[in-house]
């Protein structure tokens, strides 16, 4: 799966974000380490996503863009 991020240069090195995914940031010294740091945020974030929708009735619907 992919996911669009938003990768700023800052006085400490890399901020990084998930548009798609509200409150999922990093950081990293670099382009390279902030890339991995969303990486595992991103797998984090969803794993606790599926923690919470455990027991619930869900379906998937098709959006036209």
């Amino acid at each position: 799966m992919k996911y669009r991020v938003a990768l700023e240069e800052t006085e400490e090195g890399f901020s990084v974000h998930v548009p798609g995914l509200p409150g999922c940031w990093s950081q990293g010294a670099t382009q390279e380490e902030a890339l991995a740091n969303i990486r595992e945020a991103i797998q984090e974030y969803l794993a606790v996503r599926d923690e919470l929708l455990d027991g619930c009735e869900t379906r998937e619907i098709d959006v036209p863009v």
